[in-house]
């Protein structure tokens, strides 16, 4: 009986060694993710009135909770009964983030050498209540590609053990970048504090001017590294599912770094994806 008991609590053990395991490994490959995830939604967060910052969060985070609630169900019954999906879905995944990469990209060469008058450049203001949806809309697809990617880490291991870790991963990274995002938005908030309470130009006076100048740049900083962290992933999930492509850079890439070739992999993809969905959204609107 007492053996028994002590045999369940060294399986216990084990189960919780291996967790912890695949769950370091699950964080690394998608820290990248999380780190555009984090961009994405600072951007999205910030640009409203002091009073509003924190409840628009709030609600965009309950929608980004209910997203996973959606999302996970039917990724582990997909993992249970169709695992042979995962790869191909992975891969979709990749070249969805290859466009989006791209797409990124272009928008800001365009913006930078294109001539186009101020009108070009305006766009529909959105209400609280659509930018707060379109908010979620995007947190569902980034959500997606999060919990696909963790859930390709442990889809060898024990059904019970993909369960811990995918959804352990789903909720660290809601709380995780959230919690980061309502920082930053407050950033600057906490800057015009220090600026009206100081009496002086002192050193509380000058960090608080800091702080409020460095949120654009820091949200700009972050879109700059989630872009590249976006290339650097997709390119990861095309090339590391698609064999041709690995035996392609063991026979003729290999002095050029592994991550250097999946950047450009992505890249070139995104950048064929964009202008097939440019040119048929052009014909569309011809026809």
């Amino acid at each position: 009986m007492v053996g028994g008991f002590f045999a369940i609590l060294d399986d216990i053990a084990m189960l919780m060694d291996d967790m912890a395991a695949v769950t370091k490994i699950s964080v690394k490959n998608t820290v990248p993710l999380l780190g555009d995830d984090l961009a994405v939604n600072a951007e999205k967060a910030s640009g409203y009135k002091a009073s509003r910052e924190l409840p628009v969060l709030w609600k965009i985070t309950k929608g980004s909770f209910r997203n996973k609630l959606i999302i996970l169900p039917i990724a582990f019954i997909l993992s249970a009964m169709a695992p042979w999906l995962i790869a191909p879905i992975l891969i979709l995944g990749g070249l969805y983030l290859s466009f989006e990469g791209a797409e990124v990209i272009y928008h800001y060469l365009h913006a930078k050498f294109a001539r186009s008058t101020p009108e070009h450049h305006k766009k529909k203001e959105l209400s609280e209540a659509q930018k707060i949806k379109s908010a979620i809309v995007t947190d569902f697809i980034l959500s997606i590609e999060i919990i696909v990617v963790a859930l390709g880490t442990v889809i060898e291991q024990p059904f019970i053990i993909q369960i811990a870790v995918v959804s352990l991963i789903a909720v660290v990274a809601t709380v995780g970048v959230y919690g980061i995002v309502a920082l930053l938005v407050r950033m600057d908030d906490v800057g015009y504090y220090l600026i009206e309470k100081s009496t002086a130009d002192g050193i509380q006076k000058s960090f608080g001017a800091l702080l409020v100048k460095s949120l654009p740049k820091v949200i700009k900083v972050l879109s700059f590294v989630g872009t590249i962290a976006m290339l650097l992933v997709a390119g990861g999930l095309i090339v590391h599912h698609l064999s041709f492509l690995h035996h392609m850079y063991e026979a003729y890439f290999t002095l050029m770094p592994l991550l250097a070739f999946e950047f450009f992999i992505a890249l070139i993809l995104g950048a064929i994806i964009l202008a097939v969905v440019r040119t048929f959204n052009l014909f569309r609107g011809i026809i």
